[in-house]
């Protein structure tokens, strides 16, 4: 199975992560509460797959890895797309960014597009635990590996712009991932997130 930026991954045994700095305190009480990590942007070591913890608060973010054979469960967000678990919980009725997923939905399927929510949405209807807020954004993914037309990516930004929440898009190339919302305006160079880290490109599909 092949294991992407953004998939949330049960651990069954915290033991078998290999982390090269020394280990916040806070990190043994997460994943004992939360046995869950995210697959996070960076190079693989040694065959590992790099995941990042998630803390309480946004500061509190670890990174660590993780080895593939100890991957018991992989939650992508696409998977939430077509499971829908958004509709099973009464957490939308007061959290604005679970609220509006049947209308992000309807809008990425008129688009065509292949997505998934991510960030404390996405990691709250994976894992089945409460991390989003009330003032939570809603962050997102589309995985495009094919260039999106500008148009579309106009349309989609000018779109989600009028939901009642703060909506972040993750354009996912095969390359690496950009916003969005820079991709949209067209720029003569932005902004590519890979795995050997950030760099300014032209054309987000091929690196140049």
């Amino acid at each position: 199975m092949e294991i992407r930026t953004h998939d949330l991954i049960r651990v069954d045994d915290i033991s078998k992560l290999v982390c090269l700095t020394e280990v916040p305190e806070w990190v043994a009480g997460e994943l004992t509460d939360k046995p869950f990590v995210v697959v996070r942007r960076a190079a693989a070591l040694e065959g590992r797959i790099p995941v990042g913890i998630r803390g309480e608060t946004r500061s509190q973010r670890f990174g660590c890895f993780l080895p593939r054979e100890e991957c018991s469960m992989v939650i992508t967000p696409e998977q939430l797309t077509e499971e829908k678990p958004w509709k099973q919980t009464d957490r939308r009725l007061s959290i604005v960014a679970i609220e509006v997923l049947d209308r992000v939905d309807e809008l990425m399927m008129s688009e065509e597009m292949i997505w998934g929510p991510t960030g404390s949405v996405g990691f709250e209807l994976a894992s089945g635990l409460d991390t989003a807020h009330v003032g939570s954004d809603l962050d997102l993914v589309i995985r495009s590996d094919q260039p999106l037309p500008m148009e579309k990516a106009k349309r989609l930004i000018q779109e989600l712009s009028q939901f009642p929440v703060h909506i972040d898009v993750q354009l996912e190339t095969g390359k690496g991932a950009c916003s969005l919302a820079e991709y949209s305006r067209g720029q003569e160079s932005l902004l590519l997130k890979t795995e050997n880290g950030p760099m300014l490109v032209k054309d987000p599909w091929t690196e140049q």
